[in-house]
């Protein structure tokens, strides 16, 4: 590091340059409010939707601005890039419209329509490897050997310019902001979201804050912020494969020391349940590593003070990750519940179960009978039962319906994956 030439702070003229420069693929995103959010949480947040933008995340800025600015030569080249998801499609994107061959190296392990939206958009996939990083290690190998230019998801001032145009959007849409939330994987977009918008609102004469957010399973800026260096963690698996970047970046690790007030954490039931009201309250689909703006506002992890804008980064959800997160994201709010009860084995006890739990106005999702269960005398059955309730209150309810009955229903409690 001590032999690599010092980050400068961009100006405020180079991301005006980079957000005309980007405008020949990308869109300007809506800032939408929303009530609900703003109810809950007694500010007035608004939702910059990236997870509108082409490709179906803010990615394409920072790729196409920083392959718009190869020479001739390294254009005939081709580029190659490592990416979970977004980036790929991205840098797939930005080749096609600037007439470059691409590839891109995915872990094994990537979404399944993530890969074939890269694929569709001309770009040649490679799948290696289990994480991100040994995707990446095998990406910049291949760099070395063929001479194609690595296009690096973060790690470059340009990637920063391009993707601090979502900063310069948001001040430009809503010039009296006061907080601006934003996701934090290997730090592109939160140094040029902070920088950006920091210079806007000095420009102005105001202030603005900023506050990154990890997953904690994987969040390496958060310790990193706190030693003042540059600090890998040992990454836990997590929903928000997005941001699942073990080490920072060294340029936006530079600016964001600077420019990002505060870096929180979120757990997987955060997001999960962050993801369930975009969709049922914003009608938004976001993918985990875009929901986590709103699950630290949710979780009070992210303190909204005066206008707030959370930055939903991305929503190239896989359908079947959709599925399992709705479930626990519904578990996690209580609204989606799983306890056993145990029964005399004789005729008309699963009817009266079923009575009272739709008595108490809750929905039966689905039911096990077993005669087999450890603990269960010879005259006992056990009934598992999955269960919609309105949420925590209402599923003490139904618990209480059924005490009073004389059964003995056994809560299970939600997991904190």
């Amino acid at each position: 590091m001590t032999n690599q030439p010092p980050v400068v702070v961009p100006a405020l003229s180079e991301f005006a340059a980079a957000l005309a420069n980007v405008r020949q693929v990308a869109i300007e995103t809506p800032v939408l409010h929303s009530h609900y959010l703003s109810k809950m949480i007694g500010q007035e947040i608004w939702l910059k939707c990236e997870n509108l933008q082409r490709t179906g995340a803010y990615k394409v800025r920072g790729a196409f601005n920083r392959m718009s600015k190869l020479t001739k030569e390294e254009k005939k080249k081709g580029v190659i890039a490592a990416s979970a998801g977004n980036h790929a499609q991205g840098v797939a994107l930005a080749a096609k419209k600037l007439g470059i061959k691409a590839t891109v190296y995915m872990p094994i392990g990537a979404s399944l329509p993530k890969v074939a939206a890269t694929r569709n958009y001309g770009a040649k996939v490679v799948l290696v490897g289990a994480t991100f990083g040994e995707a990446l290690k095998a990406a910049q190998d291949e760099a070395k050997v063929s001479g194609a230019i690595f296009i690096p998801p973060f790690d470059h001032i340009d990637v920063v310019l391009g993707q601090g145009t979502v900063g310069v959007e948001i001040m430009d849409q809503h010039p009296d902001v006061s907080t601006i939330v934003v996701a934090i994987g290997g730090g592109g977009l939160a140094a040029g979201v902070a920088v950006a918008a920091k210079l806007t609102a000095a420009a102005r004469g105001k202030k603005i804050r900023v506050i990154g957010v990890q997953a904690e399973n994987v969040a390496p800026y958060a310790i990193s912020m706190k030693t003042g260096k540059l600090t890998e963690v040992v990454p836990i698996p997590t929903i928000a494969d997005g941001i699942a970047v073990a080490k920072p970046g060294r340029v936006p690790f530079e600016l964001i020391k600077q420019h990002i007030d505060k870096v929180v954490t979120v757990s997987e039931n955060d997001i999960a349940k962050a993801i369930l009201v975009l969709l049922e309250r914003s009608k938004q689909v976001v993918e985990p590593a875009g929901a986590v703006a709103v699950a630290a506002l949710l979780s009070g992890k992210a303190k909204a003070k005066g206008k707030t804008v959370a930055i939903l980064s991305g929503g190239n959800m896989d359908p079947l990750l959709l599925q399992r997160v709705i479930r626990h994201g519904l578990s996690a709010s209580d609204r989606y519940t799983n306890f056993s009860v145990m029964l005399p084995d004789r005729p008309g006890q699963l009817a009266l179960t079923a009575e009272v739990i739709a008595g108490a106005h809750a929905n039966v999702v689905e039911v096990l009978h077993t005669r087999h269960g450890n603990g269960l005398q010879i005259s006992e059955v056990e009934l598992n039962l999955s269960v919609e309730t309105s949420g925590h209150e209402h599923r003490l309810e139904v618990v209480k319906a059924l005490e009073k009955a004389g059964l003995r229903p056994k809560l299970e409690k939600p997991r904190e994956d």
